[in-house]
């Protein structure tokens, strides 16, 4: 069931009139009911792996958090006769229960993962599997990267494990965040789930408002650059030049109005039922360096990825002494910074492979990697630089100038997980280098599908998207947080006539100028097959 469907408005709209009707204590129940027939009507031949990856995750809670009590209980019993040494022994004992664990968990849920998302790529590419025999579980990253961080979370002892195993069910299936995130923390999102909010009509209004802005980028700005996009895409060998670079910038559009929008609706839909999901896209092409970026852009994926694997790595006793040892070969400095290095690209690795399983998103991942890498070793260089050039770091010009530098250095990597393949991509990027000495630039923009109409449209949308960014991102400076309530508080601060022809006037405007039609799937948002 897509999120740009009329058919999910109507099971939207009944599960929040359901959720408000239904008597407090048994809304997680029929939150529980809505996003298993969701998924159900969406993904039913693969309801069962949702279902596997649930059960195996919340036994293997149970037993970790079997452990931590066995393990507190029994330093609280026998505080006064334990030395120091004895209390090591007993941490490690546990401990290793409890790796042994986690171990078996995320082999079974991430076993899940590789089987039907990775391994029939390499089974398809020897000819022993055919693609349509394997389907793809709805959200199966999300929700394994999801239960991933419950199970690590447990491990380190920062949660109580759930022993309602219905209410764990609704946290792994709560329905609008399947498609394609957030992936959410237990501790941020299952209270919320569980405990049943009473009606508050803002919640009601912020909620809508959200989910019709997630809509009007969906349909109105990222549905109608992908034309533009995929004609490029699709037949990369006919285009060079100016052609290639407005395809790949267009692209950088689509991928953030499609992706953001699609959360949008996610976390509006939440909100009308007063659950507030964690954000996802802090205006990320604000971003004055790559790591910046990854702090703003799929900010759930790239956090679980900093908690998860980055600080373990980086942190970790083994690349610690491997550091020293090298600091004789590389240099106090690297040899300093080894543990972080090696750190960043297990950190962008896992985030390539999380895209897919092919070269393409590998390389993607160590583009990112190699980038962030190169700027930590090259920062005393850059330093010096700007010193002879008697250059304010702070000064607006310079800011900016970094703004527009990350920008295109997140430009040149969205070639990776967009082309055919990694060869494809090498070869379009280096494209854009090369003049069409035969139809006119200007002609030639003409003939990608889109009209003039269509092209002053995503002028004005896009202007209007930035003129929204820029108030937000000046919010959140001022006040701190992400600033994305900015623009509904200041709504809120409107004489109702006004705000209601606001809305009613970007209703209007999806529904006009909207991409719909035979033929054309609106349902088809980047990220639902992760």
């Amino acid at each position: 069931m897509a999120f740009t469907s009329l058919y999910f408005l109507i099971f939207a709209a009944a599960a929040v009139c359901g959720y408000y009707i239904v008597p407090v204590r048994f809304r997680w129940v029929w939150l529980l009911a809505a996003s298993y027939a969701f998924y159900l009507l969406s993904s039913p031949k693969t309801f069962v792996f949702m279902l596997f990856t649930t059960v195996i995750t919340f036994l293997g809670g149970l037993y970790i958090g079997k452990c931590n009590t066995a393990h507190r209980d029994y330093l609280q019993e026998h505080k006064a006769e334990l030395s120091r040494e004895d209390k090591k022994a007993l941490k490690a004992g546990s401990q290793k229960k409890k790796r042994r664990m986690v171990a078996l968990i995320l082999v079974l849920d991430f076993g899940v993962l590789a089987v039907l998302k990775y391994f029939r790529y390499y089974l398809h590419a020897m000819g022993v599997l055919d693609t349509g025999e394997l389907l793809i579980p709805l959200g199966i990253s999300f929700y394994t990267f999801q239960s991933a961080a419950y199970i690590f979370d447990l491990y380190r002892n920062k949660i109580e494990p759930d022993r309602n195993i219905g209410q764990f069910a609704l946290f792994t299936a709560f329905f609008p965040q399947i498609v394609q995130g957030p992936i959410s923390r237990y501790d941020q999102l299952a209270g919320q789930l569980y405990e049943g909010h009473r009606f508050e009509f803002k919640n009601l209004a912020h909620g809508a408002e959200l989910m019709l802005w997630g809509f009007f980028k969906k349909l109105v700005i990222a549905d109608r650059v992908a034309v533009l996009v995929n004609e490029v895409f699709g037949n990369h060998t006919e285009y060079t030049g100016g052609a290639v670079f407005m395809a790949l910038l267009f692209y950088m559009i689509q991928i953030y109005a499609d992706f953001s929008g699609g959360i949008d609706i996610a976390r509006g839909l939440a909100q009308c039922a007063g659950i507030n999901m964690t954000h996802n896209f802090i205006r990320p092409y604000f971003a004055h360096d790559l790591s910046e970026f990854w702090n703003r852009w799929h900010v759930s994926l790239s956090h679980w990825c900093r908690d998860y694997i980055f600080y373990p790595v980086a942190m970790s006793k083994f690349f610690g002494r491997m550091g020293k040892d090298l600091r004789s070969v590389l240099g106090d400095r690297v040899g300093k910074l080894f543990p972080v290095i090696i750190a960043q690209f297990c950190t962008f690795l896992t985030i390539g492979l999380w895209h897919g399983a092919e070269f393409k998103y590998i390389a993607y991942g160590l583009y990112n990697g190699v980038v962030i890498v190169s700027g930590l070793l090259l920062e005393p260089v850059f330093k010096r630089i700007l010193e002879a050039l008697h250059i304010d770091a702070k000064s607006r010009g310079w800011q900016g100038f970094r703004m527009v530098r990350t920008f295109f250095v997140v430009f040149a990597g969205r070639v990776f997980p967009k082309a055919a393949s990694f060869t494809v991509a090498i070869g379009m990027f280096f494209s854009m280098f090369r003049l069409n000495t035969g139809v006119p630039f200007a002609e030639t923009m003409m003939s990608f599908g889109l009209t003039e109409i269509d092209y002053l449209i995503i002028a004005v949308c896009c202007l209007v998207w930035l003129m929204i960014s820029i108030y937000e991102e000046r919010i959140s400076r001022q006040e701190g947080g992400a600033g994305e309530e900015a623009v509904r508080n200041m709504l809120d601060e409107k004489p109702l006539p006004l705000r209601w022809a606001l809305i009613l006037l970007m209703l209007a405007a999806m529904l006009a100028v909207g991409i719909y039609g035979p033929g054309y799937d609106a349902s088809a948002f980047i990220y639902r097959g992760f």
